[in-house]
């Protein structure tokens, strides 16, 4: 197939804030494929499991340059899933913008453009997808790169903060600590993290602060 013909199975294409990482809070045009081998107990896009719409690469591009922005965030369900992502991360850096990868950390992120700014979950045993976690991944991180921990209970503290001791997490790349709304306060992983001494970024979703669970928000 020729990379004209190249197709991603896409459920959103939208225009937003982005709400996590260290580029929180900049107009991104978010990017969701369809699809996702994992299940997260706390999953806010499960609507993206299945169904989307098979859009062209110069679709997708096409929709992109509606927006006046330099961010692009190719997020999921698991976009590494489908084989021809990278196709789209190297056509998206190659146009000059500043692109991140949303990924779930169950798939090989060396499959990515080196560009781009992989966003990596390691899920911990409160999501009940630990098992999933591919550790392998931890060598490939870049100081491009960002670590995520979304956070359900102090268990799940206590087991982030011992992986992030084990591999030097924070001397690889930026590492993000973050609760799941509803389950975990944000005040009281804020404390921990403070009373530990963490060398971490805490982070909350400002998209859900804004909007709720609105999709495409």
């Amino acid at each position: 197939m020729s990379p004209s013909q190249t197709k991603l199975r896409i459920t959103e294409i939208f225009y937003s804030l982005q709400g996590e990482s260290t580029s929180v809070g900049c107009p991104t045009v978010f990017v969701r494929l369809t699809g996702c081998p994992l299940r997260c107990g706390y999953c806010d896009t499960s609507y993206a499991f299945t169904g989307g719409e098979s859009l062209t690469l110069e679709n997708i591009l096409d929709q992109i340059k509606q927006f006046n922005t330099t961010y692009v965030c190719v997020t999921g369900g698991e976009p590494l899933a489908q084989k021809a992502c990278n196709e789209l991360l190297i056509r998206l850096c190659d146009q000059g913008y500043r692109v991140s990868l949303e990924t779930s950390g169950a798939i090989d992120i060396s499959l990515a453009d080196a560009r781009v700014k992989r966003v990596m979950d390691i899920k911990t045993p409160g999501s009940g997808e630990v098992e999933k976690n591919r550790y392998e991944n931890i060598d490939q991180l870049t100081a491009n790169d960002e670590v995520k921990f979304v956070i359900c209970h102090h268990d799940d503290y206590e087991w982030a903060k011992g992986l992030l001791q084990k591999y030097d997490l924070s001397q690889h790349c930026e590492v993000l600590f973050s609760p799941v709304q509803g389950d975990l306060n944000a005040s009281t992983l804020a404390d921990w993290i403070l009373e530990d001494q963490l060398p971490v970024r805490f982070q909350v979703q400002l998209h859900k602060y804004l909007w709720g669970n609105e999709p495409g928000k």
